[in-house]
């Protein structure tokens, strides 16, 4: 499996989740808006200055992503959950706000702009992480796999960090004006 065809699977994981999420929302409102309230209390409230949320959005999705990429040595495995799992995530919270009235072109605007770039950006820390697994796994000596796979899966990381930095700053700056926030 080449990296291309890795990042578009994984990609289409995380729409698969999205639908399942959506459809959740719908049949099961009281329950996902319970679970919108838990996330939402996790999280906490966003900060009136913009810079703050920047550097919080920032540093829990550089974390999230290294995750997601660490995940891929568990048999290239993890990324294929976490892409789910957070598709699910998505689609629960916006299939929510939808059922409960909300347009849809506000939550579309809420999470487009910066998901345009954040979204690729975990997909290819989760590619990293399984082409990490998958160096270890086809090297005649594995320790040697390993070395190499984590300097492909870091050179990767580290344009994943470039990618979230921007995202933050579209979600911190950007988004709440587009959205209305």
């Amino acid at each position: 499996m080449n990296v291309k065809r890795t990042f578009s699977l994984l990609l289409g994981t995380f729409g698969i989740g999205i639908v399942l999420g959506v459809a959740y929302a719908y049949l099961q409102t009281e329950k996902a808006g319970e679970y919108v309230l838990k996330l939402a209390n996790e999280l906490g409230g966003l900060s009136p200055n913009p810079f703050d949320n920047f550097v919080r959005i920032f540093t829990h999705n550089a974390g999230v992503a290294l995750l997601v990429l660490v995940s891929g040595l568990f048999f290239g495995l993890g990324p294929w959950v976490m892409m789910l799992f957070n598709g699910l995530v998505v689609g629960i919270v916006a299939g929510f706000f939808v059922k409960i009235g909300i347009p849809a072109s506000k939550i579309v605007l809420g999470l487009v702009p910066h998901g345009l770039v954040e979204i690729p950006a975990f997909v290819l820390a989760g590619t990293a992480g399984i082409l990490w697994y998958r160096s270890i796994r086809e090297a005649e000596e594995p320790a040697g796999g390993f070395k190499e796979g984590m300097k492909k899966a870091l050179k990767l990381y580290a344009v994943t960090v470039g990618m979230l930095l921007v995202a933050a700053l579209i979600e911190a700056y950007v988004t709440p004006k587009v959205a209305g926030l």
